[in-house]
C-alpha cells in the first residue's frame, strides 16, 4: 500500500512539473471591435513578439490608429518607472518636446502595471503629430508592452479612458 502511494505522489509530482513547464503565458486584450482589426506585423523571435494591429482598410503606410502589442521574453522584476523611461526616452530622441504623463499605475501587486501616455507636436524628421497610450504590465516570464497611437497631438480625455479602461481589462492567460 505504501509502494501504491509512493508511486502516485510521485506521478503526480511528475505531472505537475512537466505541465506547469509547459504553460505559455500570453496577455489576452479584448480591441474594441468598432476598428475591425488586422494584423498588419506580426514577428518574433527568441527575445520579442511583436504584433501591429491596424483597422481592416489601412496600411501601415497611411493609418488613423494603431495597435501594437510585445511581449519581451524573460524580462521580469523590471521597475515601471524604469519601464516607462525607456519608452520616453527613446520617443524623445525622435520628438525632444515630446511630453510623458503617468495615467495610473500599480506597483504593489504580483502583477505591477503602469498605464502612461505620451503626446508628441512632431518629430524631429516628420512634422506630423503622433500620441500614444501604453499599457505596461509585468507578468511571470515576460513583460507585456501595449500601446495604441493616434495622428494627434495631443490624446483627449475620453481617449484616455476608453484605452485605460480597454488595457486594465486584459488578462494574463497560461496555456
Amino acid at each position: 500500500m505504501k509502494t501504491k502511494i509512493l508511486y502516485v505522489v510521485l506521478f503526480c509530482s511528475f505531472s505537475f512539473s512537466v505541465f506547469s513547464q509547459g504553460k505559455i503565458e500570453n496577455l489576452k486584450v479584448n480591441w474594441p471591435e468598432e476598428f475591425k482589426w488586422k494584423v498588419a506585423n506580426n514577428q518574433e523571435d527568441e527575445k520579442v513578439h511583436f504584433v501591429e494591429l491596424i483597422p481592416e482598410k489601412e496600411s501601415l503606410d497611411k493609418w488613423t490608429i494603431i495597435g501594437t502589442m510585445m511581449s519581451l521574453k524573460g524580462v521580469k522584476n523590471l521597475s515601471m518607472d524604469v519601464a516607462v523611461n525607456l519608452y520616453y526616452e527613446q520617443t524623445k530622441k525622435e520628438a525632444p518636446d515630446a511630453k510623458l504623463t503617468i495615467i495610473e499605475k500599480n506597483e504593489n501587486s504580483n502583477h505591477k502595471w503602469v498605464l502612461f501616455k505620451i503626446e508628441v507636436e512632431k518629430y524631429v524628421d516628420d512634422p506630423n503629430p503622433e500620441s500614444q497610450v501604453y499599457y505596461i504590465i509585468q507578468g511571470d516570464s515576460s513583460l507585456y508592452v501595449n500601446l495604441v497611437g493616434i495622428k494627434q497631438k495631443t490624446i483627449s480625455k475620453a481617449f484616455e479612458e476608453k484605452w485605460s479602461k480597454v488595457f486594465k481589462s486584459s488578462e494574463l492567460i497560461y496555456q
